[in-house]
């Protein structure tokens, strides 16, 4: 009996994480589908707030929520391996979690270890392959690895799906160096 109770309460569980799950990825494909269509600078930055704001919402796990939140802080006044340490802890709990991989891309790419950077950027592509954040880092690692052309076609991947992306512009500065480069 006790046995049965167990997995009746494990499948309520689950049921309640794909449940929310599944909630978090229909709203980021509703709010996606009018990124794409939008064609004014304020719509879109609203936009991409939502998303950013469901990207750092963990789907079922308050707790992770506020270890990324934490880590986010520690990062934003140069505590780098502390928050290291924090993003480790929480993909140790959720290697599913696009942004806890993003999160610590972000921290290697603060660190200049530029390959531990795009090794995780494309742990959140994978997940999230509509990671416009996560493009534009791995865009800004090949500008300082000098791989221009690479820069370019992460930058494009990421006005896909969203055109208005302000890091696009960078793509005809990008291009005026790949001419000097050739000169």
């Amino acid at each position: 009996m006790k046995l049965k109770k167990f997995f009746l309460i494990l499948l309520c569980i689950s049921s309640f994480f794909f449940s929310a799950q599944s909630s978090q990825e229909n709203i980021l494909n509703n709010l996606f589908n009018q990124l794409k269509k939008v064609n004014n600078a304020k719509s879109a930055a609203l936009l991409e707030e939502k998303i950013w704001s469901i990207w750092n919402e963990h789907p079922s796990n308050n707790k992770l929520t506020e270890r990324l939140e934490f880590g986010t802080e520690l990062m934003h006044y140069g505590d780098y391996n502390y928050a290291l340490k924090v993003f480790d802890n929480i993909l140790a709990t959720d290697p599913e979690w696009s942004e806890a991989w993003n999160k610590r891309a972000t921290v290697f790419f603060l660190m200049k270890r530029y390959k531990k950077s795009l090794n995780d950027i494309e742990k959140v592509l994978k997940i999230e392959s509509r990671h416009f954040g996560a493009l534009s880092g791995q865009a800004r690692i090949f500008i300082k690895l000098q791989e221009y052309e690479k820069a370019i076609i992460s930058l494009k991947k990421a006005l896909k799906f969203y055109p208005s992306f302000k890091s696009g512009d960078l793509i005809p500065e990008i291009e005026r160096l790949i001419k000097e480069e050739s000169i």
